[in-house]
């Protein structure tokens, strides 16, 4: 049995994470967004759409309309909604679904909000219902309706807000209300990048960076970057912090592959937590159909962790399919880690 797979308590805290990390946060990363939509790459018919809707707002004088993407973590639902703010020339307000709790909050924000100013909701599906409630009337007539006192007593006001255009970001869009939902006029789903895409990525970012990478090794770092950008910049400076310490600071393929191999990150992008995942699955239960909670049961890790994190670029690529009776481990997985192909006998 693999050593992977029994140490089933390690931390899954890594490189494909779906929180934001420390190193999210730091001025390299930061920098590393693009500004405007022609500096986006990737997601091509989306990047039209929002040059279009912008264009002829600006034209007509209007907010933009409220817009929603959807898409597993690291896509860019993040950074298009700070282009998106500075596009317009509004400012952008920055929340969670998680962090409103009660209606006041949402009011709060919304209350203090100027013309064309930009409220971005990241994981707008776990916005509380009592609170996206509020949200109807704001998002519709541009005001919020309050009630004083109780009983007979009770009397409702109107308030009426500066418009504003929401842009609600999710990866879980099936959770979100028919309600809510049918409220925004741009719904935009984004998919996991090409490796052309993945490398001008990161040639841009090796540019800001001040590191020197050679071609062959910005397209192994893009196979290895499962199609998401935020996973490419964090493995990018991660292969340069690996070049100026072992190596002369240039980025070739034998320093993107010596560092990745430490990082746990093999030629096609699996992390530790995506081969604990398949092995959990061929080991225990023979290559599945088996449920999320016993596989998250196995590996002590959040059903959720799976679903969001690990599950969306395994499907993508192949490696386990879902069945009406559970997952199941592909033949392109049983030989990515080694085993021989199985075939059950019915």
């Amino acid at each position: 049995m693999s050593d992977e797979l029994l140490t089933r308590g390690a931390p899954s805290q890594g490189i494909v994470d779906n929180v934001c990390q420390p190193d999210d946060q730091d001025p390299d990363l930061q920098s590393l967004r693009p500004e405007r939509l022609d500096e986006y790459v990737g997601q091509r018919e989306v990047v039209d759409t929002l040059k279009i809707a912008i264009e002829a707002a600006l034209f007509r004088g209007e907010p933009l309309e409220h817009v929603l993407f959807h898409g597993p973590p690291g896509l860019g639902k993040t950074t298009l909604a700070h282009i998106i703010a500075r596009e317009m020339g509004g400012r952008l307000t920055v929340t969670s679904g998680p962090a409103l709790e009660k209606g006041g909050d949402l009011i709060g924000i919304l209350t203090h909000l100027e013309e064309s100013d930009i409220l971005f909701v990241d994981e707008i599906h776990r916005m509380p219902k009592a609170v996206e409630e509020f949200l109807y009337p704001a998002m519709e007539d541009f005001a919020v309706d309050f009630v004083f006192d109780k009983g007979i007593h009770a009397r409702s006001h109107r308030y009426r807000l500066n418009r504003f255009t929401l842009v609600g970001a999710t990866t879980r869009v099936g959770l979100l209300s028919a309600p809510l939902r049918d409220r925004f006029g741009l719904f935009r789903s984004l998919d996991f990048y090409e490796v052309e895409d993945l490398v001008d990525i990161i040639r841009r970012s090796a540019a800001i960076l001040e590191v020197s990478i050679d071609a062959d090794g910005a397209f192994s770092l893009a196979q290895r970057s499962r199609g998401t950008p935020r996973i490419v910049n964090r493995l990018l400076k991660r292969v340069r912090d690996y070049a100026q310490v072992r190596g002369d600071g240039h980025i070739n393929l034998g320093v993107v592959e010596a560092a990745l191999t430490l990082e746990g990150v093999d030629d096609k992008g699996l992390t530790r937590l995506d081969r604990r995942y398949l092995r959990t699955i061929i080991d225990y239960y023979h290559g599945g159909p088996v449920g999320i909670e016993a596989i998250a049961a196995t590996l002590q890790e959040e059903a959720d962790t799976m679903v969001d994190v690990v599950e969306p670029f395994l499907l993508k690529v192949g490696m386990v399919m879902r069945t009406s009776s559970g997952r199941k481990a592909s033949e392109k997985a049983y030989r990515q880690l080694g085993y021989s192909v199985q075939k059950k006998l019915f």
